[in-house]
């Protein structure tokens, strides 16, 4: 007898996604800039040069879910909706924030922070997913999210208890209900350990060092190649798939071949375990069916990018694991402000 329905494997990966400044080019620093934001069109909106190529890549095995997590309101979902279909994203999860609800009951202090609100939705979708499913989170450093995604790392893990957390929101200031809806997500969370990577895009140019007290899981990015080439060393993704994030941004962002050189090697001079994806790259360039191969002599890509890897010399060794401390990391929770240029594009 057959059954009346074949439920869906579950996802073996959970990419999640923070929107603005991780996956679209916001500015919202000044209330012009807000405002301009929330106005425009999905068609006027622009995507991090990139991170639809990536989505549609980490998406393409078919194993996984994209959860989005964003400190937009609410009221953008129909115009950011479109604007992940413009760009060809599939998504199972988009969660905004009520920052209208927030601003009606007088709570400032929730309209820009993110810690009270992005820990509780991350827990409260780590505990209707799947047990054995690993994660990947991506994030920028304009919203907290290097501290945050740590934090919520960890609190699954069992690393971080109850008594730790305690002090942490109370440093924090969260309001009483985020605090006991909070907890409420935690005990509601089975214990694993499934965060695999954190990547943080520079919106903010902070220096990639400053990152470091969160240890080797979190990742700042330049752009989203960097990015690509982590998880190929982490085998996530493929050689081919590496070079066709690439080429979307050599076609559609200005791109060359002189950046993505100088983000690989950005990279290996940080300690990043690379040095055995280059043969890899170097192949998958040097055939017909490369996206690469239509822009510039193969030749001339795979030399450039062999002179970059032979100029570095021996690599510095992979950071080292490290004890988090949060209460001494809580500036990290706090948002910060300047304009994103891609510094490896020079």
């Amino acid at each position: 007898m057959l059954p009346d329905r074949i439920d869906p494997k579950p996802p073996k990966h959970i990419y999640r996604w923070d929107l603005d400044k991780t996956y679209l080019q916001s500015e919202f620093d000044t209330f012009r800039q807000l405002m301009r934001s929330a106005f425009q069109r999905a068609s006027d909106k622009v995507a991090v040069p990139g991170a639809a190529a990536l989505i549609r890549e980490l998406r393409a095995r078919g194993d996984s879910k994209l959860f989005i997590l964003s400190g937009s309101p609410k009221q953008m979902r129909g115009v950011l909706e479109a604007k992940l279909r413009l760009d060809g994203v599939e998504w199972d999860e988009l969660v905004l924030k009520d920052n209208v609800r927030n601003l009606l009951r007088g709570r400032f202090r929730a309209l820009r922070g993110q810690l009270g609100y992005k820990l509780v939705a991350l827990l409260e979708s780590r505990a209707r997913t799947p047990l054995q499913s690993d994660e990947i989170l991506f994030g920028d450093d304009a919203e907290a999210d290097a501290f945050i995604y740590s934090l919520y790392a960890d609190l699954i893990a069992g690393r971080v208890g109850q008594d730790a957390l305690r002090k942490i929101v109370g440093a924090a200031e969260l309001y009483k209900d985020e605090t006991e809806r909070l907890f409420q997500a935690l005990r509601n969370t089975s214990r694993a350990d499934p965060v695999r990577r954190i990547f943080i895009h520079l919106d903010r140019l902070t220096p990639p060092a400053s990152f470091s007290n969160f240890g080797p899981r979190v990742v700042p990015i330049f752009n989203y190649f960097q990015a690509a080439l982590v998880l190929l060393a982490d085998g996530v993704l493929t050689a081919p798939q590496v070079l066709r994030v690439a080429a979307e941004m050599v076609q559609t962002a200005g791109y060359n071949l002189l950046m993505l050189s100088n983000s690989f090697q950005d990279l290996l001079r940080r300690g990043l375990p690379l040095d055995k994806v280059a043969s890899s790259l170097t192949e998958a360039l040097d055939t017909p069916e490369s996206l690469l191969s239509a822009l510039r002599p193969v030749p001339d890509i795979v030399s450039a990018f062999s002179k970059r890897l032979a100029a570095l010399g021996t690599p510095p060794s992979p950071p080292p694991a490290v004890a988090i401390d949060y209460l001494a990391l809580l500036e990290h929770a706090r948002p910060r402000s300047s304009r994103h240029v891609d510094p490896l594009a020079e």
